[in-house]
């Protein structure tokens, strides 16, 4: 840690590893509804458990995003935040229409459009946090005077995060036209923007933990940009084949889509890259595993398996399974929530006064081990759980409860699995409080 502001990407960090936790309760009890006996039946019905369980994936994830940001861009404009009131106030803010809007869930109180249930008032609360956010950013660079290229794809795709949460605010009583616009928040943010965001963060950490030259490290990202609009844009069209537009929208959702992994493959080629110049022998092993993990794991989960089934031939027969779910899983696990685990590893002992020698803690390492073991093992089981239910109910014609009997093994093996990854995120939410508390840098050692 260079500047004593960068304290308040603690306290981002510390919510988004919260709220991660929280987000596996709600896995847990969706989970059950499958397995049965419910636990909670008539008090929280699927649809509930799935909304917070999807909704907190959303919120932790941005708000690890917003960590990064606080910690990145004064170490890349080499100046103290502008304002850590004002970025503290965000933080509370943007809790609080969390919280909100979780306990509304509870009651029933949603727009009921699917990952874009939160109440229309609320967006609009999200809509201030954004702009204290970014605000609060620009502000800092501008004070600096310093804009590097990695900052600037940061500040980018957040800005666009932003504005592309506005179709949200709209609602049209055409089925059709609300499902089209959904997905210009959805798609758009977690297949585009948010893999500039991703393409960011990981230029920082493998600047810094490899010693990699920052012109060759930076015009990698230029490349990333390119295949993300290339790709990711007009790839929207794979959620539109079924609900009711155009047939052409199956041509370009499956041409667009097939190239969607490419931006993917070319975050592993520069990690690679990387890997293969440098070894990446930093002593910080806990943050070089995520880093590297999130480069490999984006492209199988995001990339691969995103690939196998968004071609409108093989869509019509898997849309709405559980292959979805598989592909789901593994995607945002391996391009968004391991790039946060990734800079909140290599951050967290800078910001503690932990030194990165002492990082190479066993808990971290298996942290890291059994979450990965665990999604890879969920993705197996619920990608297994799929395939029987497309043969069963779309080739065969068995019904869904019936078809549900007989995948229970499958739910078996993803609660097994679950379980390990549980196990992982406790580890890595303990070994992350036991390093301690913010430390306020020296006098004598802080930046001017």
């Amino acid at each position: 840690m260079t500047y004593d502001s960068q304290r308040v990407a603690y306290a981002y960090f510390l919510a988004a590893v919260l709220l991660f936790g929280l987000q596996l309760v709600f896995g847990f009890l969706s989970l059950a509804k499958f397995l049965g006996p419910d636990p909670l039946l008539g008090v929280m019905n699927f649809a509930t458990t799935k909304a917070i369980h999807t909704n907190l994936l959303l919120v932790w994830i941005l708000t690890g995003f917003m960590g990064a940001a606080y910690y990145m861009v004064p170490e890349e404009s080499r100046t103290e935040i502008w304002s850590t009131r004002l970025a503290y106030v965000q933080l509370a803010l943007w809790l609080a229409i969390g919280v909100t809007t979780v306990v509304g869930y509870l009651f029933g109180i949603t727009e009921g459009r699917k990952l874009l249930e939160m109440p229309l008032p609320l967006k609009f609360g999200v809509v201030v946090v954004m702009l204290l956010f970014l605000g609060n950013l620009l502000l800092t660079i501008r004070q600096a005077g310093r804009f590097t290229t990695t900052e600037g794809i940061l500040i980018g795709g957040l800005t666009a995060t932003a504005l592309l949460f506005l179709p949200g605010l709209v609602h049209f009583d055409n089925y059709t036209l609300d499902r089209f616009y959904r997905w210009w928040v959805v798609h758009l943010w977690v297949e585009g923007v948010w893999e500039l965001v991703m393409g960011a963060i990981l230029a920082f950490l493998l600047i810094r933990l490899s010693g990699a030259d920052r012109e060759v490290m930076e015009k990698w990202l230029y490349v990333i940009v390119g295949l993300t609009f290339l790709s990711g844009i007009l790839g929207t069209g794979h959620h539109y084949y079924w609900i009711g537009v155009p047939a052409y929208w199956l041509w370009i959702g499956g041409v667009f889509s097939a190239l969607e992994p490419l931006a993917f493959l070319a975050m592993t080629i520069y990690a690679y890259t990387v890997i293969r110049r440098s070894g990446l022998g930093h002593p910080n092993a806990i943050a070089v595993h995520w880093t590297v993990g999130s480069a490999l794991f984006s492209t199988l989960g995001a990339g691969l398996l995103g690939f196998a089934h968004t071609w409108p031939q093989v869509n019509r027969w898997t849309h709405g399974t559980h292959i979805t779910t598989m592909h789901g899983h593994m995607a945002f696990f391996g391009a968004y929530a391991m790039i946060v685990l990734a800079i909140i590893s290599y951050a967290l002992p800078a910001l503690t006064g932990v030194r990165d020698e002492q990082r190479q803690t066993r808990l971290g390492l298996a942290a890291f081990w059994l979450m990965v073991g665990g999604m890879f093992g969920m993705t197996m089981a619920i990608g297994a759980a799929g395939l029987t239910q497309t043969y069963l109910e779309r080739i065969m014609g068995f019904g869904f409860l019936e078809t549900q009997k007989k995948i229970q093994v499958h739910y078996l093996m993803w609660l097994a699995t679950a379980v390990l990854f549980a196990g992982g995120a406790v580890a890595f939410l303990w070994d992350f409080v036991s390093a301690g508390p913010p430390k306020r840098l020296p006098a004598a050692s802080r930046a001017s």
